[in-house]
């Protein structure tokens, strides 16, 4: 029987009827069923509605489950996202696009550090340093350039420009298209991880000025929800470890890993 169950359920993991749930849903339906069902409903809603394409919805989560550096997760959907038919390319995209977001270490602090800089009387030495920035120049012509990036590109232009290239270079290779990649900036800057208010908008209002629709995005940032699941992917299994561990007696636990 326990056989049977779990090939039922593989298969409905197969067709996206468990969202983002692995095996821990099996412990889950055991010791508080009624909460299980009622997350499922929820967390698989994205997957089951066919708003989105089965293999966005699996980039998506690649890039959220990458970003927040959660292994067994993003090996969940990595297999997922294959099943669906995506490439090497769209999966290594997904993953080098969450690396992004960490610029906002920089958003975040560059300001503070130029405000606490000048009221302490101090110049940093690149102030009025002439450095080529045709990257940042490019973006700036055409009017793609982001105003929140003037304090670091002041304060290290060089590496301003290699960080912007370095992001430019995923949104120009056409592995993705471009509503796609903005679909993937959007859940990084929406993720519960992250929750970056200007950045989620523009790549909100860029993702509209390409065609996407309200209900796509809002598909998007429900992925985003969806992803807490996988805090009961991770405790669960755990949880059971232990509670195991216990009842074999403390010398049992003393062999096993205390």
């Amino acid at each position: 029987m326990a056989e049977t169950n779990g090939n039922e359920r593989e298969k409905a993991t197969a067709r996206g009827e468990t969202g983002p749930w692995d095996n821990a849903l099996d412990l889950m339906r055991e010791w508080d069923p009624v909460w299980a069902e009622k997350s499922v409903r929820m967390a698989a809603n994205p997957w089951t509605r066919g708003v989105l394409p089965r293999k966005t919805i699996e980039l998506i989560s690649v890039a959220l489950n990458a970003c927040c550096t959660n292994p067994e997760a993003a090996r969940h959907h990595i297999r997922a996202a294959l099943d669906a038919g995506a490439t090497r390319d769209e999966i290594s995209l997904a993953i080098q696009a969450a690396s992004i977001p960490a610029l906002h270490s920089c958003s975040l602090g560059a300001p503070i550090l130029l405000e606490e800089a000048k009221t302490a009387g101090v110049r940093h030495p690149e102030s009025g340093k002439m450095v080529a920035t045709p990257v940042c120049d490019r973006l700036k012509a055409i009017g793609q350039w982001n105003a929140a990036w003037d304090p670091f590109l002041d304060l290290d232009p060089e590496w301003t420009e290699h960080f912007v290239a370095m992001g430019v270079a995923l949104i120009t290779s056409g592995v993705m298209a471009a509503k796609e990649v903005e679909f993937l900036s959007i859940a990084l800057d929406a993720s519960s991880t992250h929750m970056y208010t200007p950045g989620t908008r523009r790549h909100i209002r860029a993702a509209l000025s390409l065609g996407a629709t309200v209900e796509e995005i809002m598909e998007v940032l429900k992925l985003c929800v969806a992803q807490g699941i996988h805090a009961c992917n991770l405790g669960l299994p755990i949880l059971a470890e232990e509670l195991e561990k216990r009842k074999r007696g403390p010398i049992c636990r003393d062999v096993a890993g205390k």
